[in-house]
């Protein structure tokens, strides 16, 4: 009998003491439903997988990041956490020509989110348009002007991803990083942070304000990986994820790796706590604006943290008791045809049965059955291994 590899997922936020505690915006409840409301009333997916998307709870996502922001904006954030993961449920199954196909259309969205959609479209289109004729109202010039800027960046490095994956391409650790600073999202996830300023580009853009920026936006990246390796490499989708790129780049084992990209993360919060306290001088109304934002950004690092374990996305209903011990089992590998005669013969009730949840997990674990119930991996789905 294989005895099943464990690895310990690192800690960084604590080893460096962040400053900042969770903190959970008071809106999250009224916010929450009626941007599930909005979301739901698309139909822009099939039920189960709305109900796996639902258990991730991306409207606890953006009341984590954003938790000092007022109800309209946090309906912002909160729209936007809905349109990313949307866009990627729909991206991350296609190639570069397919993702291009999408792109095009919320590119296209936000620049003209006074046009009626063509009829047809698909409807990442209308979802799009709406989440950014609502942001407009409340946002500042400013902080547009930066978001449609980041997002067609994002957009356009979603498609460079693709075509990463159909080849199979493992990229360098700076080149990785380079391209998924952009594929994460984190430079227009930033954006409500910025809503309620109004940074001149001199400002914002400005080397030690960038450089904050960038320091947060790689934190993102590598506490997203860090946390959905397991799943990802279950799924065989681990080639667009740090973690795997530092294996083959250092010839490291799992568990070295995974003590290289914890040591690498801390020295990202180290560098940020540091070049925080050495922020110019922009005169005393700018440098309000400037605290305002970078308070946004430092609260984002401990938000996102703490949603990895609070939300079903990556550790199911265990996520709480993960972020306690750290240690985690190696999933094994999905084979699909593997499991096509195995899902074929299952009764149907049976299956629906199983997808309420947890009481039949361990009863069907004996029988080779796992219940990937995050909506990253397999849309919530019981696979027999």
């Amino acid at each position: 009998m294989s005895t099943q590899i464990q690895f310990r997922l690192p800690d960084p936020v604590e080893i460096c003491h962040w400053p900042w505690p969770r903190m959970l915006n008071p809106h999250y409840a009224e916010v929450k439903a009626e941007c599930v409301a909005w979301i739901h009333s698309f139909n822009a997916m099939s039920p189960k997988a709305q109900k796996a998307f639902d258990k991730c709870d991306f409207s606890l996502l953006a009341s984590l990041i954003y938790p000092s922001l007022d109800r309209q904006h946090l309906r912002t954030g909160c729209d936007l956490m809905m349109l990313f993961f949307v866009f990627d449920e729909f991206t991350d199954k296609e190639d570069g020509k397919g993702v291009r196909k999408y792109v095009d259309i919320v590119v296209d969205a936000i620049e003209h989110p006074d046009r009626p959609r063509p009829a047809g479209e698909h409807v990442l289109g209308e979802i799009t348009r709406q989440f950014w004729e609502r942001a407009i109202q409340t946002a500042s010039a400013a902080s547009q002007r930066h978001f449609v800027r980041t997002f067609k960046e994002y957009a356009e490095a979603v498609i460079e991803e693709a075509s990463d994956r159909v080849s199979d391409r493992v990229r360098s650790i700076d080149d990785y990083l380079a391209l998924r600073r952009l594929t994460a999202g984190p430079y227009p996830g930033f954006f409500p942070c910025e809503v309620r300023v109004d940074l001149p580009d001199d400002v914002f853009y400005h080397p030690s304000v960038a450089n904050l920026t960038r320091l947060v936006a790689e934190s993102v990246v590598v506490t997203n990986d860090t946390y959905s390796y397991n799943i990802e490499q279950a799924a065989g989708h681990q080639g667009h994820n740090i973690v795997t790129v530092v294996m083959r780049e250092k010839h490291l084992s799992l568990p070295q790796a995974f003590e290289w990209v914890g040591n690498y993360h801390a020295g990202i919060l180290t560098e940020f706590l540091e070049s925080r306290q050495k922020l110019p001088s922009f005169g005393a109304e700018l440098d309000a604006q400037v605290a305002d934002y970078v308070e946004g950004l430092a609260h984002g690092v401990r938000g996102l943290d703490n949603w990895c374990f609070e939300s079903g996305r990556y550790f199911g209903s265990k996520g709480l008791e993960v972020q306690k011990h750290r240690t985690v089992g190696l999933l094994p590998k999905v084979v699909q045809h593997e499991i096509a005669t195995p899902m074929m013969a299952l009764p149907v009730s049976d299956l629906d049965k199983m997808e309420e949840g947890e009481p039949e997990l361990e009863k069907n674990q004996s029988a080779g059955w796992r219940y990937f119930d995050c909506f990253s991996c397999l849309s919530g789905r019981w696979m027999y291994l």
